[in-house]
């Protein structure tokens, strides 16, 4: 067996495995944003005065929620692509109106999430997931 045939073969047999890990990562993450939002913990001073029916409360219950459920790999598909939704609205809403490039505007983060979390509604939440495929 030479290199080329290891390099395809070691990633495919493991891919699975790393794309779990990545789901509950990408999850601990999303988590922190509901959890600063709503129980201002970790704190984020633009937090403080949040009202719990506006939008960046609403955002942090679906992050709270949509959190979890990523976190333990529950119904994935359905909750990656409404993040993912939730991340689209986020960029559009609070950041592309100060500037068209994610760099510029700060909404690189965003960006990121909306398609990782569409990479995962479409191929679900790999190993280490209650959802079984």
């Amino acid at each position: 067996m030479n290199f080329t045939t290891n390099f395809t073969i070691v990633p495919t047999r493991y891919a699975p495995h790393l794309q779990g890990v990545l789901r509950i990562v990408v999850a601990v993450l999303f988590l922190q944003h509901g959890t600063a939002k709503l129980f201002g913990v970790p704190h984020v001073a633009m937090f403080d005065s949040m009202n719990m029916m506006s939008l960046v409360g609403v955002a942090g219950a679906l992050e709270i929620v949509g959190g979890l459920l990523m976190l333990v790999g529950f119904l994935t598909r359905p909750t990656a692509f409404i993040l993912s939704g939730q991340m689209a609205v986020a960029y559009f809403m609070a950041h592309a109106g100060e500037n068209p490039l994610p760099i510029l505007n700060k909404g690189e983060l965003a960006v990121i999430c909306c398609f990782v979390f569409l990479y995962f509604a479409v191929a679900g939440p790999g190993r280490f997931a209650l959802d079984r495929e």
